[in-house]
């Protein structure tokens, strides 16, 4: 195992910003485990984006650290960037260079040797020929901007991804490309570290969420853990119409009762509801699962 395969891929701890009287982030402690993809959450003005720049060192914190792949992102700023590739939520770069200008130029201020057969796979996985990356980028559309953006990003192939809104912009097929790219990226090892307010976006793609609600952590476990945390939607059928007035067991909420159908919530196992049912002429069951944003919708709430 390499030295880089034994330090933990992102580590914040005990991490503070302060700017005056406001607190834009507090006592921060996160974790990034190497081949994981953590989804990065929160309403505007939550800490997301101070929490990124500090890692990029980009801002100074007040106090705590941040590390990645066990180089202080203060104290070994320029190795810890060289182990990272960063998407910005906007590319600002001069729009009189060519997209493969900005490419070279990118590439060569972080010192890193490019596989150019690599950076080709991407260009295809991307749909981004040779002839977009000779159009100068006042030419480029967003999604063309938000490609070129992936591309500057991925294409050293590094250990740590620092992607913020990465599909913004992007049509409904090349959002799919990008999660099959995201795949093959963890299958290879690489951590992805993703701000998103696509919540179905996260479900989809993230191994874990961690929320953020004023700067504090609010919410940090894996999706189907958080998924369990709502209410499940049971629709159920019957073969005949029913005159009785339920009683229901703990943990089940009604929602609409008809005479041939029920909507119900259910917080918690099935198996009380299910041995209820039993006794009645039940034709079909429906079983609708927790949306992520059934979870998450709550802590926004809190954060307005």
């Amino acid at each position: 195992m390499s030295d880089l395969e034994c330090q933990s891929p992102i580590s914040i701890r005990g991490l503070s910003k302060r700017y005056g009287k406001l607190t834009a982030v507090k006592n921060l402690d996160l974790e990034v485990n190497q081949g994981e993809i953590l989804g990065f959450l929160g309403l505007n003005g939550a800490g997301k984006t101070t929490t990124i720049r500090v890692l990029l060192d980009l801002l100074r914190p007040t106090s705590g650290r941040a590390s990645i792949l066990g180089h202080d992102c203060q104290q070994d700023g320029l190795r810890a960037r060289a182990l990272t590739g960063y998407l910005p939520g906007e590319l600002g770069v001069y729009f009189d260079l060519t997209g493969g200008e900005v490419l070279d130029f990118l590439a060569g201020l972080g010192g890193q040797n490019l596989d150019k057969q690599y950076r080709r796979e991407l260009q295809e996985r991307l749909e981004f020929p040779d002839t977009d990356l000779r159009r100068k980028l006042r030419e480029y559309s967003t999604g063309m901007k938000r490609k070129l953006g992936l591309l500057q990003a991925l294409q050293a192939d590094p250990p740590v991804l620092i992607l913020d809104e990465p599909t913004e912009g992007l049509d409904p097929l090349m959002q799919e490309s990008f999660y099959e790219l995201l795949d093959g990226l963890k299958q290879r090892g690489r951590t992805v570290f993703m701000s998103s307010h696509g919540l179905s976006e996260v479900a989809r793609v993230c191994d874990r969420v961690a929320l953020l609600r004023k700067g504090e952590l609010a919410l940090l476990a894996p999706i189907d853990e958080i998924r369990k945390l709502a209410a499940r939607g049971v629709r159920v059928f019957f073969s005949e119409d029913l005159k009785l007035d339920p009683v229901f067991p703990e943990g089940v909420q009604i929602v609409e009762l008809k005479t041939r159908e029920w909507s119900l919530s259910v917080e918690g196992f099935l198996g009380p509801l299910l041995r209820v049912l039993a006794t009645l002429p039940v034709k079909d069951l429906e079983v609708q699962e927790p949306r992520l944003e059934d979870v998450l919708i709550k802590y926004y709430r809190d954060d307005s």
